[in-house]
């Protein structure tokens, strides 16, 4: 990656639950375009890591930064508003709405109308819904489920509840997409399918931080990895460079093979 300021900065990150230590002291940094996998054992401090760039956790010490503000003291229903959108590992879709109004509900940060234009009707409101399920549409398309677009909710697959969930991520204009085990529960063809859509998300500008246990998945799609440890990052560098670290082999990557043995 080009060496250009960072969208996104960690500095001394840590978060105590009581006398545990889940994240100590960690550093990374994410850049525009940029597809960074986060990786570690199983209490390693990820999804903790993930829950405080998301605003779900506050942390202990330590500062994050993004675009240049630090968000120390942002309320969590704001981070979405300056561009920091995060999708889970459980499906969540709307099932009393279609496909497009689930995409739609992305966009609640952007709608630039008052309540009662919205009651209303008003040529406004009419115009900006328009404007909504164009832009959704649009979303649907680059994940391809513009096939299933009058289905059923609760009818789509485990994989194109996925999709959805990416699409309505991408309604939210991110700078930065956290993914949480995005190709859990996929066949294979949809991993293909997923990692497509990640690089064309990032192929956009923007960033992109991976939680991942499927390590082949990650490593083809990372162009970084950083790897956690008893809350501590242990390595971090390309792909190559982190399967190449005795302490990785040692820490995470030998304890896959010695699984599969």
């Amino acid at each position: 990656m080009a060496e250009a300021s960072a969208l996104l900065q960690v500095r001394g990150l840590t978060r105590r639950f009581g006398g545990l230590l889940a994240v100590s002291g960690l550093d990374l940094e994410v850049h525009a375009g940029e597809i960074l996998g986060l990786i570690g054992p199983n209490g390693a401090g990820k999804s903790t890591t993930f829950a405080m760039i998301a605003g779900a956790i506050e942390p202990s010490a330590g500062e994050i930064v993004f675009k240049g503000e630090s968000l120390a003291g942002v309320p969590t229903h704001a981070f979405a508003a300056r561009g920091i959108v995060r999708t889970f590992q459980h499906n969540k879709p709307f099932e009393s709405m279609g496909i497009v109004e689930n995409v739609m509900v992305g966009m609640h940060t952007q709608v630039p109308l008052s309540l009662w234009q919205v009651v209303l009707g008003t040529a406004k409101a009419k115009s900006y819904e328009q404007q909504a399920r164009a832009q959704a549409q649009h979303w649907i398309d680059f994940v391809g489920l513009g096939d299933s677009l009058d289905a059923a909710v609760d009818t789509l697959s485990f994989g194109q509840g996925r999709l959805l969930e990416i699409a309505r991520g991408l309604a939210a204009r991110p700078q930065l997409m956290l993914f949480d085990e995005p190709a859990a529960g996929l066949t294979a063809a949809e991993c293909v399918r997923l990692a497509e859509i990640i690089r064309g998300i990032a192929a956009q500008g923007i960033a992109v931080l991976l939680i991942e246990h499927d390590m082949p998945f990650l490593m083809a799609l990372a162009h970084r990895v950083v790897v956690l440890n008893f809350g501590e990052k242990i390595a971090q560098g390309s792909p190559a460079q982190v399967q190449a670290d005795p302490a990785v082999v040692a820490a995470y990557l030998g304890q896959v093979k010695a699984e599969h043995a």
